[in-house]
């Protein structure tokens, strides 16, 4: 009987790097490879999966607006429950720290279904930065069967905190299998940009700066495009009130300031190769940026991806008015300080990470009686 793989899927960030791992399941002739969307993120979800060509076998749309986290996690549980029952996947997979993954890790833990943990051992030590999570994250690690770990430094985490080396595989991460595949194609942006100034591109979407950090947030940014006519500022505004609201009421009327809705996959690699810096709280774009040879300015104050901060090519700021203003005047006005930041050196991976998260289930099933 083949065996079943299925794939769990909730928000932006997990649609693009389970996307080249969803891929090579499915080019698998000895595998049925199944994709489960939760929906934890609903528009920008089918978004990804569209772009990349995916279609969801099941669908749990959990998404409500302003959900509490343990209101998402019952209905996450109970459904994943559900699916997991009629489904009876041989393996399960799913990719990061969202409460879909650490709910997925959970359902599978009380059926007792193997569950394979994509990006596994990211850590910054506080179980409150970034909120939540790193406990997702940790608690997702604690059920896993098969740790896929995209940098050394996670695998030495994991094995810190007792993970047995046999179940950890060192494969790199699927987000630059994802960005390769993407920025191959040459995808058009299609927002009207003028070619005579820098782009700065912005994403600002994480629950941690929901409020005043926000706002500081988009106060450094007007006053930077005040300060620097020469810029142009692209900010693919979350559809989150919490986000759309502030970014829209503190950065609408700003000449130079691009307020739009947030950007297709391929759009958005397009518009990180268009750019001259990038200012972010995202994890991916943390890892995406340095390949693409693009300073980053992480609006954080803790990251779980301190391999390019070791490498100077990413760097905290914070939610700091002041410091956000003066890192990004200071890449802006000194050449030398920018090209140290621009080496396009990345510490996370080849593009092959899907491929070897795919031989060790291969492995997994060829042993299996």
């Amino acid at each position: 009987m083949t065996p079943k793989v299925l794939c769990i899927v909730g928000t932006r960030p997990e649609a693009i790097k389970m996307a080249p791992v969803i891929k090579a399941l499915q080019a698998e002739k000895n595998i049925d490879c199944r994709v489960l969307a939760t929906a934890q993120h609903r528009g920008l979800l089918d978004q990804i999966l569209q772009g990349f060509a995916i279609t969801a076998d099941l669908d749990l749309d959990t998404m409500r607006p302003n959900q509490s986290l343990a209101a998402l996690t019952s209905r996450l549980l109970l459904g994943l429950d559900g699916v997991l029952q009629s489904e009876q996947p041989d393996v399960v997979l799913a990719q990061g720290d969202t409460t879909t993954v650490m709910s997925a890790a959970l359902a599978c833990f009380y059926l007792q279904i193997p569950f394979g943990h994509v990006e596994a051992g990211l850590r910054t030590g506080d179980l409150r930065n970034p909120f939540p999570e790193e406990a997702n994250r940790v608690i997702a690690g604690k059920l896993t069967r098969w740790h896929f770990a995209p940098t050394q430094r996670a695998v030495d985490n994991l094995l810190r905190e007792g993970v047995a080396a046999s179940d950890i595989a060192l494969t790199g991460n699927t987000v630059i299998d994802a960005l390769l595949m993407t920025a191959a194609q040459d995808s058009a942006l299609a927002i009207p940009l003028d070619p005579g100034k820098r782009l700065v591109l912005v994403t600002s979407h994480r629950r941690e700066n929901f409020g005043e950090p926000l706002q500081n947030i988009c106060q450094a940014l007007k006053r930077l495009a005040e300060r620097n006519p020469g810029i142009q500022i692209l900010y693919p505004v979350h559809p989150n009130p919490n986000v759309k609201d502030i970014a829209h009421r503190l950065l609408g009327r700003t000449r130079n300031i691009i307020l739009c809705a947030p950007l297709d996959y391929a759009p958005f690699i397009a518009a990180m190769k268009r750019s001259y810096l990038i200012i972010s709280d995202s994890g991916g774009v943390q890892e995406e940026a340095p390949a693409l040879g693009k300073p980053v300015l992480v609006l954080r104050e803790a990251t779980e991806r301190p391999e390019a901060v070791d490498l100077g090519v990413v760097k905290l700021v914070g939610a700091n008015r002041d410091n956000i203003v003066e890192q990004a005047q200071r890449l802006l006005d000194d050449p030398q300080a920018y090209q140290a930041m621009a080496r396009g050196v990345s510490p996370y991976g080849d593009g092959k990470a899907a491929a070897r998260i795919v031989d060790v289930l291969r492995q997994y099933f060829q042993a299996c009686p």
